[in-house]
């Protein structure tokens, strides 16, 4: 099962939500980075082995920028999505994308259609 990490600008009880469907999610107001930088973020996914959450679009610029494989991130392009739409947008990503995450991969969620670019990015 993937591992979790929803960024700020998500709702911390969409991990909650996810927990009580069997993923291992934690927000990382639960971890002490909610005012952590952006370059943060995604550093702590890649190193816990999990998938980074994001409404921000910039995680996916520091994956360029970086040229690592690792972490996978998802952007979630909607907004005003209360945490049970955001846990169920999220679950369906990372169900139909479970084998794209698995192996590193820049994906990008709009609701409607699902994007996966494979990392490192170039």
């Amino acid at each position: 099962m993937t591992r979790i990490l929803p960024a700020q600008g998500l709702a911390p009880q969409a991990a909650a939500i996810l927990c009580q469907s069997g993923f291992e999610a934690i927000h990382v107001a639960q971890i002490g980075m909610a005012e952590a930088e952006d370059i943060a973020v995604p550093e702590r996914a890649r190193v816990e082995g999990s998938v980074c959450i994001t409404p921000d679009h910039d995680f996916h610029a520091h994956l360029a920028i970086t040229g690592h494989g690792r972490p996978s991130v998802v952007l979630l392009r909607i907004e005003g999505l209360d945490a049970r739409g955001q846990a169920n947008l999220i679950r369906a990503v990372c169900i139909q994308c479970e084998t794209a995450l698995s192996e590193g991969a820049a994906v990008s969620a709009d609701g409607q259609s699902i994007r996966v670019r494979r990392l490192p990015l170039r």
